[in-house]
């Protein structure tokens, strides 16, 4: 049963499970500070695109709001 995970015929299933494994985290990280902060072009794109975590580690490293900038701007509301 578990040999029908694999939908690429040529990758291993234990291959298809550790990219699984690594996605599912950095997924979930993503999608939280980018609803935390208000971010809604962001969550969209997260939940439509899977990179296998790449962009999810860009958009965190990179184009996630500052703790500080996303309260000034809760606030301001």
């Amino acid at each position: 049963m578990i040999e029908t995970l694999s939908l690429i015929p040529w990758m291993p299933t234990w291959l298809v499970v550790l990219i699984v494994l690594w996605t599912i985290p950095w997924k979930a990280l993503a999608l939280w500070n980018s609803a935390k902060n208000g971010q809604k072009i962001w969550f969209i794109v997260f939940v439509i695109v899977n990179t296998i975590g790449l962009l999810e580690i860009l958009y965190l490293v990179f184009w996630q709001k500052k703790p500080v900038q996303a309260r000034a701007k809760r606030r301001k509301k």
